[in-house]
C-alpha cells in the first residue's frame, strides 16, 4: 500500500505535470499503478520508489509515472451515440475545398481516432479530411501510431467496418487487429496537456474531449473547455463524455444532444 504522506507528495508532484488532481479516492489506484513501476526498479516499497523518485534518483522515470497514472482502456466506437452524430452532420455538410477536420482531444492509445476515421472514410472516402489525435502520455502517442490492438477492443464495432478498413492478426499477431495502412496514414497523433497551451494545430469542424474532464474539479474543466473551444469553429461541434455534463459552465456553447454542443463564438 502506499502512505498518506507519500500519496501526498507523488500526486502533488503528478498535478504539477499534468495540471490533473487526483483525490484520495484514487489511492488505490495509484498504488496499484506506480507499484508496477517499483518493481521494475527492484523495489518492494512503493513508499521507498516514491522517496527515491522526488530525490531525483530516476531523472527519466517521471514520464512513465505519468503515463502509468493516466492510461485508461477504451475501445472502438465507445460511446457509439456521437459516431451517429457525427455521421449525420458529415450527411448534411457539403463537401468543400477546406477539408473537414476532427480533433480527438485525449486521444488515449488511439482507438477514438480512428473510430473517427472510419466514420469520416465511409462518408468521404479517403481525402478531403483530416483527424488529429492529442495525448498527455508519450507512451499512448506511441501506441496509437502502431494502430495495433486486441481483437476484444472492437468488439461494438461493425464487422463490415472491420473487415474494410482493419487487417486480422495471423501467427504471433492472432488475437489482435491492425488498423488498415490508408487510415493509419490519414490520423496523426501528438503529445498535447489540455491545461496548457496548445500545439498549433490548428481550427476543427468537431472536437471530441471525451473521459477527460472527469479528472479535474469544475475550475479545471472551464479552463480545459474554455481552451479547447479556441479551435473548434463558429457552428462546429463538441462532443463529451457522457458522465460530464458541461451545459451550464459559463461557455459560448449551446447543447443540441445528449453530450454534444455546438459552438456560437469563440470565449
Amino acid at each position: 500500500m502506499i502512505s498518506a504522506s507519500s500519496f501526498d507528495a507523488v500526486t502533488d508532484l503528478f498535478h504539477d505535470v499534468s495540471g490533473i488532481r487526483l483525490t484520495p479516492a484514487k489511492r488505490p489506484l495509484v498504488a496499484g499503478r506506480l507499484q508496477k513501476l517499483a518493481s521494475a526498479r527492484g523495489l518492494a516499497s512503493l513508499d521507498d520508489y516514491i522517496t527515491r523518485l522526488l530525490a531525483g534518483e530516476f531523472p527519466d522515470e517521471l514520464v512513465h509515472v505519468v503515463d502509468s497514472l493516466t492510461t485508461n482502456e477504451t475501445y472502438f466506437f465507445r460511446e457509439p451515440q456521437h459516431f451517429t452524430h457525427l455521421a449525420g452532420v458529415l450527411r448534411s455538410t457539403s463537401v468543400s475545398s477546406e477539408p473537414f477536420r476532427v480533433w480527438s482531444a485525449a486521444s488515449s492509445s488511439g482507438e477514438e481516432a480512428y473510430s473517427i476515421a472510419m466514420v469520416l472514410a465511409e462518408h468521404r472516402g479517403l481525402q478531403g479530411w483530416e483527424v488529429i489525435g492529442t495525448d498527455l502520455s508519450t507512451a499512448m502517442v506511441a501506441r496509437a501510431r502502431q494502430g495495433l490492438y486486441p481483437l476484444e477492443r472492437a468488439r461494438d464495432t461493425a464487422p463490415a467496418l472491420l473487415k474494410r478498413w482493419c487487417l486480422k492478426g495471423q501467427g504471433r499477431y492472432d488475437g489482435q487487429l491492425l488498423v488498415c495502412k490508408e487510415l493509419r496514414e490519414r490520423v496523426r497523433f501528438g503529445n498535447a496537456n489540455l491545461t496548457r497551451d496548445l500545439p498549433d494545430i490548428g481550427q476543427f469542424d468537431v472536437i471530441f474531449l471525451r473521459n477527460v474532464l472527469i479528472y479535474f474539479d469544475p475550475a479545471g474543466k472551464v479552463d480545459i473547455v474554455r481552451r479547447v473551444l479556441t479551435r473548434l469553429k463558429p457552428g462546429g461541434f463538441l462532443y463529451s463524455g457522457h458522465a460530464e455534463s458541461i451545459a451550464h459552465i459559463g461557455l459560448p456553447i449551446q447543447s443540441v444532444a445528449s453530450a454534444v454542443y455546438v459552438a456560437s463564438a469563440h470565449g
